[in-house]
């Protein structure tokens, strides 16, 4: 649930092995193992559209990879591949076109799904594949030698929600969203989720604002509503949002649109009296403005230590690949609660706290794109 602010990937990893310690999370960090040799692990990231400096959801897994590394000694090395257009095919033609100079593949994000063929043709190969699940005909395949790993980005959502809630001055409060991938839309359901919980339960009494025209459709066609720039590397839409939001009165927005994001930021900034929520990583920096910062507070999806455990696996002998959705049991969701790195009153983290216990034991569950709850019917409201 916890997780200091960054400041070098060797410290995030043993700041966050102890915050997991400190909150008592079901999930122990897996210990480094032994040297296997000079040589070490030749691994590959690859990301798309946007570069492993992101600032947010690469950047957390490339710093999983540099926190292994320095684990043992600096014998690994990592090398960065960017595919820059975004397209899934262009994503996995990427790695078809590497795979033969490493020895791990870390692929980061939905656009790498297509990459069953390549793990499949090259058994050899280790590959940790994040926010997706290898896709093959349109289906969802487990392949032995890839460990796919999902979050429910829903329970992480779901507190930012409770903390825009209770935040808020003009009960008006947004969530931003990139492309309406089932990610993103947990992201969305479980922010609404937070919303409608803390209405009911805390005594808010906040709005979400949706503007028609950004509404999000989902991979089966349904319009899932919320507010999508419909891109991750969109910056000038995501500014544009933002101020539209804003102009409805929000003083709230959760932002999980990539580098669309930074636009939305912008518009914060400019406001002047907004705040934000960041995502997937501590973004506390991020929000600095002369001697304010519109970061209310972050809520996490713990990608490192997940692709730094996967790591240890391989070189230890107990990787197994398949398909795994990752929960706040693991300590996989929740949010920032380093008090450097975020902005909410001690009333907002007592019931965010509160809260966690009930959506890691599974008495929460907030609504996410496909688990047959909605925001406003769900287990737990």
């Amino acid at each position: 649930m916890k997780l200091s602010k960054k400041i070098s990937a060797l410290v995030l990893s043993l700041a966050l092995t102890l915050s997991l310690a400190a909150c008592g999370g079901g999930a122990a960090t897996t210990p480094a193992p032994e040297n296997k040799g000079a040589e070490g692990l030749k691994i590959a990231i690859c990301t798309s559209p946007n570069t492993v400096d992101d600032g947010s959801f690469n950047e957390d897994n490339y710093d999983g990879i540099l926190a292994f590394i320095a684990s043992r000694g600096n014998v690994d090395t990592v090398t960065p591949v960017q595919e820059p257009t975004g397209d899934p095919a262009a994503a996995a033609q990427v790695v078809s076109d590497i795979v033969a100079d490493y020895d791990v593949l870390v692929c980061t994000g939905f656009q790498f799904a297509g990459i069953s063929s390549v793990a499949q043709d090259n058994p050899e190969k280790k590959f940790i594949l994040v926010d997706s699940f290898p896709s093959q005909d349109g289906q969802d395949v487990e392949i032995d030698n890839v460990y796919a790993m999902q979050f429910a980005e829903n329970e992480s959502g779901f507190f930012a929600g409770i903390a825009a809630a209770l935040e808020t001055k003009t009960d008006k409060v947004a969530v931003v969203n990139g492309v309406a991938y089932p990610s993103n839309v947990n992201y969305q359901f479980g922010f609404m989720s937070g919303v409608n919980y803390a209405n009911k339960n805390l005594g808010a009494s906040a709005e979400c604002v949706e503007i028609a025209s950004y509404a999000g459709t989902d991979v089966t066609g349904a319009n899932v509503g919320g507010n999508y720039t419909g891109n991750f590397g969109d910056e000038a839409t995501g500014k544009v949002l933002g101020q539209a939001l804003i102009q409805e009165g929000c003083d709230v927005i959760f932002v999980a649109a990539g580098a669309s994001g930074n636009g939305v930021f912008t518009a914060a900034k400019e406001a002047g009296n907004v705040k934000v929520i960041g995502c997937d990583v501590d973004q506390y920096a991020d929000g600095a403005n002369g001697s304010d910062n519109i970061i209310l507070t972050s809520v996490l999806k713990n990608m490192a230590i997940n692709v730094e455990r996967q790591l240890n696996a391989i070189v230890d002998g107990s990787f197994k690949g398949g398909n795994y959705t990752l929960k706040a049991d693991t300590d996989s969701t929740g949010f920032v609660t380093d008090a450097a790195s975020h902005q909410c009153s001690e009333a907002t983290m007592k019931a965010m706290n509160d809260a966690y216990p009930l959506v890691k034991d599974g008495t929460i569950v907030p609504a996410s794109n496909f688990n047959g709850n909605t925001p406003t019917e769900f287990p737990g409201l």
